[in-house]
């Protein structure tokens, strides 16, 4: 077996956290308590889903997230529509409202 396998089968095993020649001693008892309240605090199960917090978070988790869409690209077609009307109306257009005459 090679020093890199080893060495990843040996981050899959937790280390030991109690030998059997320390189980009976006082000291140790102790100590394995401590471990064993440790991991009794841990919470169990899959961890809570995060809500999305502020507007850039709450779009991307509704339009980026399990169900995909479209939605993105048609407003980003909306808006750049509207600032380019919007650039031509202030460098332009409004120079001759009201000169129909």
């Amino acid at each position: 077996m090679s020093y890199v396998s080893r060495r990843l089968l040996s981050t899959l095993i937790p280390p030991k956290i109690a030998s059997p020649s320390g189980i009976g001693a006082a000291q140790d008892a102790v100590r394995m308590q401590r471990v064993v309240s440790f991991y009794e605090k841990l919470p169990r199960g899959p961890a809570p889903a995060v809500k999305a917090k502020g507007l850039l978070a709450r779009y991307q988790a509704r339009y980026f997230g399990e169900k995909t869409s479209a939605a993105p690209l048609a407003h980003a077609i909306a808006f750049l529509g509207l600032l380019g009307y919007a650039q031509n109306y202030f460098f332009h257009l409004r120079h001759h409202k009201n000169n129909a005459h």
